[in-house]
């Protein structure tokens, strides 16, 4: 037995010392490619297979998804109950409730003087007096829209609110 040549395809190169690559027939590659019976139904089983499982593994992801944040959520609703109870049991001790009626309601215990400050608040950051308004309309020669937009930047900026006086 002689063995058996190729004639070189038309596609390839004009050889190894031309220095480029070699082009691939395609055509020859798939047409030596068999399939059986058998290789026909595995290929199937494993698409069938891929297409079931595809849509169960994004549920699957999904539900640990949900999972997690509602464990989160499980961890913040327990931290506001221990808060809460924490807080329950503060009320329960007659010190902290004592506490709190001083400081809330202003409560005293008989003898006791409170003196309360109503204007807690440094003279030099309160607002300077504004003259009495008069009466009578003046008319100035000004640019209304310009003073309106001062008048309003300078609103906006100011470190402390100007006092409303008696109502």
């Amino acid at each position: 037995m002689t063995p058996r040549r190729t004639p070189p395809s038309s596609s390839a190169s004009a050889g190894p010392s031309s220095g480029t690559a070699r082009a691939v027939d395609v055509r020859g590659w798939v047409g030596g490619i068999r399939l059986s019976g058998f290789m026909v139904i595995m290929l199937s089983l494993v698409v069938l297979g891929a297409w079931v499982l595809v849509p169960t593994l994004g549920t699957y992801l999904d539900q640990k998804q949900r999972i997690a944040a509602l464990e989160h959520s499980v961890q913040v609703t327990q931290k506001q109950i221990d808060a809460l109870t924490a807080e329950r049991e503060r009320w329960n001790d007659p010190a902290y409730i004592t506490a709190q009626a001083r400081e809330r309601l202003f409560y005293v215990k008989p003898g006791e003087v409170v003196y309360l400050i109503d204007n807690d608040i440094d003279p030099a950051a309160q607002p300077v007096e504004q003259g009495p308004v008069s009466d009578t309309v003046q008319e100035k020669s000004s640019d209304w829209a310009g003073q309106l937009l001062r008048n309003v930047t300078g609103a906006g900026l100011a470190k402390t609110a100007a006092g409303s006086g008696a109502r």
